[in-house]
């Protein structure tokens, strides 16, 4: 399967880098190089990119306020001279980060990171199939259905994901993303309050100092998502 890949630099010399490194790995494919970030950002609108390479420091918009604003979810690395922003990125859920100047063989590690994160999401795609009630789970080599009326939170962890279940101790392994099986679930049902952690609203009976109880499970409330919740909280609170 092959990769398309965009690369997004104001300098020059660091641009041509990842160009030439992009058109060195056989699975990539150069869908196009931008040295202004707003124009990289109305062409990943767009078109269909899997992988942006993006440097942070830049004028107008930096690489990290390109990756909040681009409405579409492509794969994101940063190339950056500065690895203050490391903490930044792992906020934003980017793949990896490449420190200038950065060797072929770094470049490789990283998007070859990148290739199993979009391979897992694209193999999967079609292995989760929903309704407005259930759905269906690939998990120890079985297909569960797991009914969303059971579905307590979702626990994202790297290349997977943990389901856990009323009346059941052991959760739901499956090889998937949380951010795909977020997609799968309504709204109207399921949030995200943290990074890693997706809650059923109808579930919720308990909060706590900003963290909600499940049993003896404490799930916090991130930063990011701390509104959002607050606002189910208001649509429900009785005063």
């Amino acid at each position: 399967m092959r990769i398309s890949a965009i690369a997004v630099d104001d300098e020059p010399l660091a641009l041509q880098l990842v160009i030439g490194y992009i058109e060195k790995t056989p699975w990539l494919e150069l869908a196009g190089s931008f040295d202004n970030p707003v124009d990289a950002m109305d062409f990943v609108e767009e078109h269909n990119v899997d992988l942006v390479f993006v440097d942070i420091q830049m004028p107008d918009l930096n690489g990290i306020e390109f990756t909040r604003s681009v409405k579409r979810s492509p794969k994101v690395i940063f190339t950056t001279a500065y690895d203050k922003y490391a903490i930044e990125g792992f906020k934003l859920d980017i793949v990896d980060y490449l420190l200038k100047p950065f060797s072929y063989e770094e470049f490789l590690k990283a998007v070859n990171k990148a290739r199993r994160l979009i391979m897992l999401e694209k193999g999967t795609a079609d292995k989760i199939e929903s309704s407005n009630e259930f759905l269906f789970l690939k998990s120890e080599y079985k297909i569960r259905r797991i009914d969303f009326n059971d579905i307590l939170y979702i626990e994202g962890l790297k290349d997977y994901v943990k389901v856990y279940l009323m009346d059941q101790a052991k959760p739901v392994m499956s090889l998937t993303t949380l951010k795909l099986l977020e997609s799968k679930l309504p709204a109207s049902k399921f949030m995200r309050v943290h990074r890693s952690f997706i809650v059923n609203l109808e579930k919720v009976d308990t909060i706590e100092r900003g963290r909600i109880i499940f049993g003896k499970t404490y799930i916090p409330v991130g930063e990011q998502y701390k509104e959002k919740f607050q606002g189910f909280l208001d649509r429900n609170f009785l005063v």
